[in-house]
C-alpha cells in the first residue's frame, strides 16, 4: 500500500508516551516528557478538547498539567481519575472541567480559531506556569490524589497500569516482575506476587477478575488473584519456529460485538531477538473464558510496539517500533488500514475514540478513529471511512 498522509492532530513540547480518551467530556489526554535530565524538556499531561469543526475532527489544548521532574510513561483512565506511571511510582490524578456561565456562545464563536495553526502556538504558553488552562470560559483543575511506589528492581520502572472492570482496583507491573494490586483511590496494596522472571511487559484485567500478564521470560499467564490458572500457548494451532523464540508483547481484553456476555483476549507476539531478516509478528485471538487460541494471523515484519482494542471489540489498533500504524478487524484479524512510518519513530501508544458519550458525534461519518502518539511529540489521527463492502488489505505487508 502506498504512503498515506495522516492528519497531525497535535504536537506537544515533549515526547509523548501515553494516550487515553475520555468520551464523556470529549477529551484526548496525552502524556510524556523528557524525564529528570536537565535538558529543558518539560514533563506533563495535556488535556485536549476534541471537536468537529467544518466536518473535521480537531483537537485544541485545553489544559496543561506539569508533572515536574517525572515523565508519564503509561496511563489508565477511570471516569475522571487518571493513574499515571512515572518512573517507579503510580500517581493518581483527578481532573474536573467546568464551563463558566455565559461563555458558551463566545467559545463556540471562537472555536474555529482553535485549529491546528492556533494550537502550534500553544507550546510557548507552557513557559508561564506548571498548570494552565488555555481556553477562556473554561475552569479546569487537576488534583494529585495519592502516589505510591510500584516497582522495586535495581532500576525500578512501572511499565503498565490498568483498572479493573468497576474501577475499584488497579494493577501495576514493571521491571521487577511483580504484579501489585491497589485499592482506588487510597492506593492501599491488597495483593502482591511474582508473575515473571524479568520484566512484565503488559497486563490486562478481565471483568471476572482474571488477570493476564506477559513478560520478557517469553510467558503469558492467567491468574486468579495470585494463583496461576493457566499459561497461554499461541503456537498450539499455529506456526512453529524452532530457531526463532517469540515473546508476548501486549495483551488486551475486548468485547465480542453483539454478544454482551462474550469476551475475547488479544495478544501480540514478536521475535524475542532482532534478526537481519526479521520473521513476521503475529496477532492471536483467544476465547476469554477457556483461554484457548481461536485464530492467529501474521501482522507484518515490523516489530509491534503497542496494541489497543476498540470499545465494542470490533477493531484492533497496532503501532510499530518503526512508526507505522494499522487497524485490523478483531474477528478475522484482517488488516483494514495501514500507514507506513506515520511517525517515523517508535509508536508508544494507540487509543480508539470510544463509541459512547460524545464518540458518535465526534466520529461523524467514519466507522472508527484511532489516535497514535510517539517519541516525535506528535499525536496523529487515523480515520477509517464507513465503506460497506470495502475490500480489506492482506494481513501481511
Amino acid at each position: 500500500m502506498g504512503r498515506r498522509r495522516t492528519p497531525e492532530l497535535y504536537r506537544a513540547p515533549f515526547p509523548l508516551y501515553a494516550l487515553r480518551v475520555d468520551p464523556s467530556a470529549g477529551l484526548l489526554i496525552a502524556a510524556g516528557g523528557g524525564g529528570a535530565a536537565k535538558t529543558g524538556i518539560k514533563n506533563g499531561v495535556h488535556f485536549l478538547q476534541l471537536e468537529q469543526i467544518n466536518g473535521r475532527l480537531s483537537a485544541s489544548l485545553l489544559h496543561s498539567h506539569d508533572t515536574e521532574t517525572r515523565a508519564t510513561m503509561n496511563l489508565a483512565l477511570a471516569g475522571n481519575i487518571l493513574a499515571a506511571g512515572q518512573d517507579a511510582h503510580c500517581q493518581l490524578l483527578r481532573f474536573q472541567i467546568h464551563q463558566q456561565k455565559g461563555k458558551n456562545k463566545a467559545e463556540k464563536a471562537g472555536s474555529k480559531e482553535q485549529g491546528p495553526r492556533q494550537r502550534k502556538g500553544a507550546a510557548p504558553a507552557e513557559k508561564k506556569s506548571g498548570a494552565e488552562t488555555h481556553q477562556e470560559g473554561v475552569e479546569f483543575s487537576v488534583e494529585n490524589l495519592h502516589e505510591v511506589q510500584t516497582d522495586f528492581s535495581r532500576d525500578p520502572l512501572q511499565k503498565v497500569v490498568c483498572f479493573n472492570h468497576d474501577n475499584t482496583l488497579l494493577a501495576t507491573g514493571g521491571t521487577d516482575g511483580c504484579v501489585r494490586v491497589w485499592k482506588v483511590p487510597t492506593l492501599e496494596k491488597v495483593l502482591e506476587f511474582k508473575a515473571h522472571e524479568g520484566e512484565i511487559e503488559d497486563l490486562a484485567l478481565g471483568p471476572d477478575g482474571k488477570l493476564v500478564t506477559v513478560g520478557w521470560d517469553l510467558k503469558a499467564s492467567v491468574w486468579q488473584k495470585d494463583q496461576l490458572v493457566t499459561q497461554l500457548h499461541w503456537q498450539e494451532n499455529g506456526p512453529t519456529f524452532s530457531n526463532t523464540p517469540y515473546r508476548y508483547q501486549a495483551c488486551r481484553f475486548g468485547q465480542v460485538p453483539d454478544q454482551p456476555a462474550g469476551l475475547r483476549l488479544f495478544t501480540v507476539q514478536i521475535p524475542h531477538k532482532r534478526l537481519r531478516q526479521p520473521p513476521p509478528c503475529y496477532l492471536t485471538a483467544w476465547d476469554g473464558s477457556t483461554f484457548l487460541p481461536l485464530r492467529t494471523r501474521p501482522c507484518g515484519h515490523e516489530v509491534i510496539s503497542c496494541l489497543s482494542v476498540s470499545e465494542s471489540g470490533t477493531f484492533l489498533g497496532l503501532g510499530t517500533v518503526t512508526g507505522s500504524v494499522a487497524i485490523y478487524i478483531a474477528f478475522s484479524l484482517q488488516r483494514l488500514y495501514y500507514v507506513k512510518e506515520a511517525h517515523g519513530i517508535v509508536v508508544t501508544d494507540v487509543a480508539f475514540l470510544p463509541e459512547k458519550g460524545r464518540g458518535p458525534e465526534l466520529l461523524g461519518s467514519h466507522e472508527t478513529a484511532l489516535f497514535s502518539v510517539a517519541v516525535d511529540s506528535r499525536c496523529q489521527l487515523h480515520l477509517l471511512p464507513s465503506r460497506p463492502g470495502a475490500e480489506t488489505c492482506p494481513p501481511g505487508e
